[in-house]
């Protein structure tokens, strides 16, 4: 059993800076692949990028790929998404999720959800 609580959404201008970060609970935290989704009024919840359990691999949506970086530390049962020149397009409420599978950007397999946090991007 795993809880996922994200925080550091908010307001930015376009093209600055934002980093999110996704605090879990639980011992098997580095056994779970780990990604960002994130929806927007009135549209589907979006793929973002994933992380292996390691770290070692990535996988970005094509949206976000040179602008979006994702991380992770497993001592502290945390994962990171730093978002550099923001557009106002990225505006949604962003969501981490885990997943037993790395490589699948479909939310079916994610089992553990965050609440979200909300990221504004103004022009």
């Amino acid at each position: 059993q795993v809880q996922l609580v994200e925080s550091g959404g908010g307001l930015v201008q376009a093209g600055g800076s934002l980093r999110l970060s996704c605090a879990a609970s639980g011992r098997m935290f580095s056994m779970y692949a780990m990604a960002w989704f994130r929806q927007a009024p009135g549209k589907e919840r979006e793929f973002v990028v994933a992380i292996s359990r390691s770290g070692g691999s990535t996988y970005y949506a094509d949206s976000v790929k040179g602008r979006f970086t994702i991380s992770r530390d497993n001592a502290k049962n945390t994962v990171f998404l730093q978002m550099d020149s923001l557009k106002p397009e990225d505006t949604a409420v962003y969501y981490c999720a885990t997943s037993p599978v790395y490589g699948t950007y479909s939310a079916d397999y994610y089992n553990y959800w965050g609440q979200g946090t909300q990221v504004t991007v103004s022009s």
